[in-house]
This record gives structure tokens, sequence and C-alpha cells, in this order.
């Protein structure tokens, strides 16, 4: 206590900007979406800070970049893209409350490829990665304020949480990739 009456955290209030005079911010739901639609495609395909986002580090690879291992057992970058689909696909399923089972392609999580570079395969799983992308847009821009806290069936984790994660893998992945690529310079 000071002598003045007033408590210690006096004198750093008085130092402080005038945030504490501010109100709590409580965004509204569409502010809230807003910030997640944005960090998505942040990390996915439009320009922000950070560097290299997930599409950009896909740019004007060729087939037989994309299918470069850089050991066995490794994934290449065009299993780090199809995955990078499933998982936009996955969090679009929860989101939507729609039963597994459609994805366009069979399995789940990875799926190999390797053999010869194929030009028109490596376009069509870029535009599967695509389209991916833009249905998860069309979710997230569905989703109500409140179903940001609600957690999904099957999963532990929180609506808003699932959507963040998306952005993050994307980033996690863009950053394989630009390795990957450096390692075949």
């Amino acid at each position: 206590m000071h002598r003045d009456g007033r408590n210690g955290d006096f004198e750093c209030a008085a130092l402080m900007p005038q945030r504490n005079k501010m109100p709590k911010a409580d965004p509204s739901p569409s502010l809230r979406i807003a910030l997640q639609l944005r960090a998505l495609e942040q990390a996915y395909d439009r320009k922000s800070w950070h560097g290299t986002n997930l599409r950009g580090s896909l740019r004007g690879l060729t087939p037989e970049q994309a299918l470069w291992r850089p050991g066995p057992e490794r994934h290449n970058i065009w299993e780090l893209a199809v995955h990078a689909a499933y998982w936009k696909y996955t969090v679009s399923r929860r989101i939507l409350g729609g039963s597994r089972g459609g994805f366009p392609l069979k399995g789940s999580n990875w799926f190999p490829r390797s053999g010869e570079p194929d030009v028109k395969a490596w376009r069509e799983d870029l535009k599967l990665l695509d389209e991916q992308h833009r249905l998860l847009l069309e979710a997230v821009a569905g989703v109500a304020d409140a179903d940001l806290d609600r957690t999904p069936e099957n999963t532990k984790y929180r609506l808003g949480d699932l959507i963040q994660g998306v952005a993050a893998h994307d980033l996690y992945h863009a950053g394989q990739i630009q390795l990957l690529k450096r390692l075949q310079s």
C-alpha cells in the first residue's frame, strides 16, 4: 500500500498505455469467423508476413520434383500436398457433421505417390487440394460463432481449434516442402 492509500499496481498502471481503460474485447460472431477464415487463407494462398504459404511452396514444381524423396520411407512433396487436402476434408466433415468416406481418394491420411512422373496426375492432385481448401472455407463461413467452442463427436478438440489447426498444418507442411525443394538443389 502506498502512502496515499492506493495499492502497488498504481505506479505500473500509470505508466501503461490506456489499454487498461478500454472495454474488454468481445468479438462479434462475424469477427471470430472472419479471423478464422483469414488465418486459413494466409496459410494457404494469401500474402502474409510469415513467408511462403502452402500453395506458394507448391507453385512451379514439376512432377519429378514433387516425387523426389529425401530417403527411403520418407514422404515426398506430392504426398504432403495430398495429405494436406485430406485434413482440409476431415475438418470440413467435422464442421458439417458428415460421415467418413467422402474423400475423393481411397484411404486416409497418407496417400502414396511414386512411380513415373505424370503431369496430369500432379495437376489433378493440386486441383484436389484447391477444391478441398475451397470447401473448407465454405464450411467455416457457415459456422455459427458459438459453435467455435463446441467439440464435435469423435474428437477431443474444439471446432475453433480444429480450424486453426488446419492453418498451422498448412504452414508446417509448407516449411517441409521448402526444405525438400532446397535439398534437391
